[in-house]
């Protein structure tokens, strides 16, 4: 089945295989829709998410899954069978007790997510697998994205794992880092003069085009399936805390969609019984580079207005972000708040988190560590409460960032004696 601009009404929901999920719902308005590749609802223009209905979801079932997000397909819009086709069976990644650094910062409890151990050392891995999945059901055979980095690299590498064909677009001026990774994979990669926002508008057009009758946009028409995949974070914390969740989290905002579906995660795992029902708090983290959901929160407004980016957090420079609005009902409703960090800031937090921890983090782990240690100044966030601050790249990725502050200690001959002097 090739799906041609259909909207999500125009496919019968008895054709597709999506697991527990039942159809797409309008985030506004509510209208309700079958289940296909669309992305914003036909009656208000707001976005779609999935809707489901969820059997009998234990701990004992998850846990008997495999060691990878598919534990959690009983909470995911795909099929059964999902695990068993070629993927790159992301997820899973360590939860860090950070010792070191709860101590430095006079902190109780603290843990880093560290999803640098992905396949493609970023969180992205996670949304790709799931709206690859859906890309499968839908009969869309190329796998295309609208990226700052992270997403082009985890496209192009599951479709080349799955044989499928890619065509990523990217901003031209990308760390050099995101770009070769990317274009190491042999798929199209299409660099373009302009930020994040023009890319996105740009795969938004290319929707409908003759030429793009197969391609699943995995951001774009295939977006309320992506976004699930980032609950996965959430659900993997509870877990590796003992099923249980932590009373504070700390995380990236780029679009807002990874902030807002940890929460829903939580709430999910609240509602069916697998955890306690207690008390959290979210806050979000943005480079004050490009920080319009900071703006929005701190002039207490609903209206994310768009900013133009110049951080080097470009993992996280979406000046038009589609979930903010969400981020800021998220972070208001459980109490929380929002960093806005400097660039010398986000440098100074991925070398505190390499230096206690052993964690390398790429920018946006930077600014997530620095809006930690803001947020503690401002007392916003309770230094006796169990945090989780989630780390969302590797930082062999931004090396640009860091490398101007960090060297050899001393370059000398090979000698005891220029050691010893070296060290002195």
């Amino acid at each position: 089945m090739t799906v041609d601009n259909l909207s999500a009404a125009d496919i019968a929901i008895d054709d597709l295989d999506f697991g527990p999920a039942t159809g797409l719902i309008c985030r506004e308005c509510g209208a309700n829709y079958g289940l296909g590749a669309a992305y914003a609802c036909m009656e208000c223009f707001g976005p779609l998410e999935v809707k489901y209905n969820y059997g009998n979801v234990t701990r004992e079932s998850i846990e008997a899954g495999p060691n990878s997000l598919w534990r959690y397909s009983q909470l995911l819009p795909v099929s059964a069978g999902a695990v068993d086709e070629p993927n790159l069976e992301p997820g899973c990644t360590r939860l860090v007790h950070a010792h070191n650094l709860a101590k430095e910062l006079g902190m109780t409890s603290l843990w880093v997510k560290d999803d640098s151990g992905n396949p493609t050392h970023s969180f992205k891995d996670r949304v790709v697998a799931v709206a690859q999945s859906a890309a499968r059901r839908l009969g869309l055979t190329t796998l295309s994205c609208a990226s700052t980095g992270n997403l082009a690299h985890a496209v192009a590498a599951a479709a080349a794992r799955a044989g499928q064909r890619s065509v990523v677009l990217i901003p031209s001026d990308l760390e050099d880092g995101k770009t070769v990774t990317t274009a190491t994979y042999d798929g199209k990669l299409l660099a373009i003069n302009g930020n994040y926002d023009d890319v996105n508008r740009l795969c938004s057009e290319l929707i409908g085009d003759p030429l793009t009758n197969d391609w699943g946009f995995v951001n774009v028409n295939l977006r309320p399936y992506y976004a699930e995949g980032s609950k996965t974070v959430g659900y993997e914390i509870a877990e590796q805390l003992g099923w249980r969740l932590p009373q504070q989290v700390v995380i990236p905002i780029a679009s807002g969609a990874l902030l807002v579906k940890v929460d829903k995660a939580f709430r999910e795992l609240i509602e069916l019984g697998l955890v306690e029902d207690t008390e959290y708090t979210i806050f979000g983290a943005q480079a004050a580079g490009c920080s319009p959901v900071y703006q929005a929160f701190k002039a207490g407004q609903d209206v994310v207005r768009p900013v133009k980016p110049n951080t080097i957090a470009k993992s996280l420079a979406i000046g038009n972000p589609a979930d903010g609005p969400y981020a800021l009902d998220v972070i208001r409703r459980t109490h929380g708040a929002i960093g806005s960090v400097s660039d010398p800031e986000i440098v100074d937090g991925i070398l505190k988190l390499a230096r206690t921890e052993g964690v390398f983090a790429e920018t946006a782990g930077g600014v997530v560590m620095a809006t930690l240690e803001q947020l503690l100044a401002e007392g916003l966030l309770d230094p006796t409460a169990e945090t989780v601050i989630l780390n969302t790249g590797d930082g062999l990725k931004t090396l640009d960032a860091v490398i101007d502050f960090v060297g050899p200690t001393a370059t000398i001959a090979p000698q005891v004696s220029e050691v010893r002097e070296a060290l002195a």
